[in-house]
């Protein structure tokens, strides 16, 4: 199975996959209490939110057990991080936003922006010349 791309993901099921690797990232695995803590949402949502994930082989999910991503469920994970890393940067380092508004701007715009224009600030931010031997989220 071809891992989601985020059209076949809500924005929702998105920040639910970020969520869960950043604690993974930390942790090892992830609880739905850190998911919950980490979202600002109550325990009813995370669940419903790690069954439908589930559905779609994106976690290895069971009711008061850990939660893992699967290898679909990770890729899906990094791409949604990405974009926000880029997007982040991109407002930061190019359009000088302060890094608390680029985040909670990134945050929203992570799930709008294509692959294609994604890619497009990539290269746009390889050849600003001011930002070549900065650190740039995403860069290959």
């Amino acid at each position: 199975m071809a891992t989601p791309t985020p059209a076949h993901l809500s924005a929702s099921q998105e920040d639910y996959l970020e969520a869960i690797y950043h604690i993974s990232e930390r942790k090892q695995a992830a609880r739905a209490k850190d998911i919950s803590t980490r979202l600002g949402v109550n325990n009813s949502s995370v669940t419903g939110a790690l069954h439908a994930l589930a559905q779609k082989g994106l976690v290895n999910y069971e009711p008061y057990d850990i939660v893992t991503l699967t290898d679909q469920g990770y890729a899906a994970a990094q791409q949604v991080v990405r974009r926000h890393e880029v997007l982040r940067e991109f407002l930061v380092q190019v359009l000088d936003v302060a890094p608390e508004e680029a985040e909670e701007s990134a945050c929203k715009l992570e799930h709008a922006v294509s692959d294609t224009v994604l890619e497009k600030l990539v290269r746009f931010m390889a050849d600003v010349p001011e930002l070549h031997g900065r650190h740039r989220a995403g860069a290959s």
